[in-house]
């Protein structure tokens, strides 16, 4: 909301000029025929935190509770959604300039990504910025994602173009933010909450990956980045809910096997039915 159109952040539902601004950026819809009751974009401040694993994760909970659910893959130069479910599938349209996504094996949770484009999954995406939120955009808007209860959005790491383009032109109900124990990487999550409050997105929760291991003779939880505690981080930012992922040896098997949909999701089930939408 903002108070002069100078003020403005593209953020309009609220703002006493909607509806008399030169500023207003209307959202994109969704094609003919298909919804979204939430929508949740996964964000973190920089990359090798988990976030496509945790967006992976939330989705398989999600849709063993008995939602229908959808993965928009907006890391389009550095995809890995399709890897992680094992997504052979191209991806393809028809006469409406409509796009099909490819389901996963074993709960339908529907999916698109850039690699589902390519000739081959090696092919490198190089793209500038416009170029890629323009295609953030379309997944949304032309992808026949049917009637769904979540879409999840895998955000590229930071708080660049296509972060700022989905939270502009696109009605996202909240975010969840991943990260690690590091301090440095605290320091970006601070980043991250910030771009959300000047973006006026609501801040779901804060899932910390890779938080301690168990040990596997007397389930001590060992934390190798030392004790990790949220609550300062959550009173700082009013983050309503966190969570901690442990490590887990057996995750790298199932990702690189592409099957994750078989991996123990229990970790998330109380974060999931905690979130307020």
């Amino acid at each position: 909301m903002a108070d002069s159109p100078e003020n403005c952040n593209h953020q309009c539902e609220g703002c006493s000029l909607a509806g008399n601004c030169s500023k207003q950026i209307e959202k994109a819809k969704m094609t003919e025929g298909s919804s979204a009751k939430h929508v949740i974009g996964v964000v973190s401040g920089k990359g090798g935190v988990g976030k496509s694993t945790i967006t992976s994760l939330l989705a398989c909970e999600l849709a063993k509770q008995g939602y229908s659910v959808g993965i928009l893959d907006a890391d389009i130069t550095g995809p890995s959604i399709p890897y992680t479910f094992n997504i052979k599938t191209k991806a393809y349209g028809n006469e409406k300039n409509q796009i099909f996504p490819a389901l996963t094996k074993h709960l339908g949770i529907k999916i698109i990504s850039s690699n589902m484009l390519l000739d081959n999954d090696t092919d490198p995406v190089i793209w500038r910025g416009p170029l890629v939120g323009d295609m953030v955009i379309q997944f949304f808007s032309q992808v026949v994602w049917g009637d769904l209860d979540y879409l999840l959005i895998d955000m590229p790491p930071g708080t660049g173009d296509v972060p700022l383009s989905i939270f502009q032109q696109i009605k996202v109900d909240g975010i969840v933010i991943a990260t690690t124990p590091q301090s440095l990487v605290s320091m970006v999550v601070s980043k991250a909450c910030n771009m959300a409050k000047l973006m006026n997105i609501p801040i779901l929760g804060l899932i910390c990956n890779m938080a301690y291991l168990t040990c596997p003779k007397c389930g001590e939880k060992i934390y190798l980045y030392g004790d990790v505690d949220l609550e300062e981080m959550k009173k700082e930012f009013n983050i309503p809910l966190t969570c901690m992922l442990p490590f887990d040896r057996e995750l790298p098997s199932y990702i690189d096997s592409g099957q994750i949909e078989n991996f123990h999701t229990e970790y998330l089930s109380d974060f999931i039915n905690g979130m307020k939408l």
